[in-house]
């Protein structure tokens, strides 16, 4: 089945693997040979699709120091084009006005069909609105599938992430991406509420799908935590004490979806997993292929 009709079916599942560009200033050649390594890496995989994230410096969302510099990447719809497989790209909207929006997705049409639109990491005055620019790309007439990110830790009783969602949802999402799962309760939390907001506003849900991603370094925890990701304290020393700590991070995260599948709503809203590294180490990224099987194994049999 082609991913538009998977992406927008809610009796369908869908599968999914982040990745993020090479460094810009990358040499042609080098890129290619990612780009290779990368399709050899996910060949056997039963993918619905690649995702391509755009990598925007997020230093104004915390006052906690980066664990890692910030490293502008080649254009995530110039690297998706280097797979045979359907690909999502990500779009960070950064400081672009209108105008702006408006040329990129001329400059995307033929390019791009299924766009993840992206806001901006911390607050502030732009130009253009996130809320805007959903209703711009969906009304386009290169015809993208939009979708959002969705955000579990930001769905607190002072600001809703569930009306967030349907929000877009109206505005022009057909599915959502989820930032990185660590703590199952509050993306249950989330996922009821946003089904009852649905039923209570008469629409229909729209995919969400949960992202995971192994964790086997101290490093890439804090890593995590600082793109907001919720990392319990028992969690991290369950990961860090553990004898194979990737493996363990790969349980935390199986246990984690389980929970998330228990809940009310599974029935009832389609879902979809997808599984990205976070890390340039080379076991964590083997890893996440590991990983891969077994959330989908655990979707396959809820």
């Amino acid at each position: 089945m082609d991913l538009k009709p998977k992406l927008l079916d809610p009796r369908q599942t869908v599968l999914l693997y982040g990745t993020t560009p090479p460094r810009l200033g990358t040499p042609a050649t080098d890129i290619a040979a990612a780009a290779d390594k990368l399709a050899a890496r996910i060949a056997p995989l039963p993918l619905d699709a690649l995702v391509v994230y755009d990598i925007q410096d997020e230093t104004g969302r915390t006052d906690v120091a980066r664990p890692f510099p910030f490293t502008a990447t080649v254009d995530p719809r110039d690297y998706a084009r280097l797979f045979k497989l359907p690909t999502i790209v990500y779009k960070a909207l950064g400081t672009l006005d209108e105008p702006s929006w408006r040329a990129w997705l001329a400059e995307s049409k033929g390019a791009v069909e299924f766009l993840s639109i992206v806001g901006r990491p911390g607050p502030g005055k732009y130009a253009l609105s996130l809320s805007r620019a959903i209703r711009i790309a969906s009304a386009h007439d290169a015809a993208f599938t939009v979708g959002g990110v969705v955000i579990t830790e930001r769905h607190t009783a002072e600001r809703s992430e569930a009306a967030r969602l349907l929000a877009k949802s109206i505005e022009g999402c057909s599915y959502f991406i989820s930032q990185t799962v660590y703590h199952a309760p509050p993306t249950q939390r989330l996922l009821g509420d946003y089904l009852r907001d649905c039923r209570g506003a008469g629409v229909e849900p729209r995919r969400i799908v949960l992202s995971f991603a192994p964790c086997g370094r101290e490093k890439t925890l804090a890593f995590l935590r600082w793109l907001g990701v919720n990392v319990s304290g028992e969690t991290a020393n369950a990961i860090l004490s553990a004898p194979d700590p990737l493996a363990r991070s790969i349980e935390i995260c199986r246990d984690n979806l389980r929970r998330i599948l228990d809940g009310a709503y599974s029935g009832e809203l389609p879902l979809g997993v997808s599984v990205e590294s976070v890390s340039i180490n080379r076991d964590e990224i083997d890893a996440s292929v590991e990983l891969f099987h077994v959330l989908r194994e655990t979707l396959a049999g809820r």
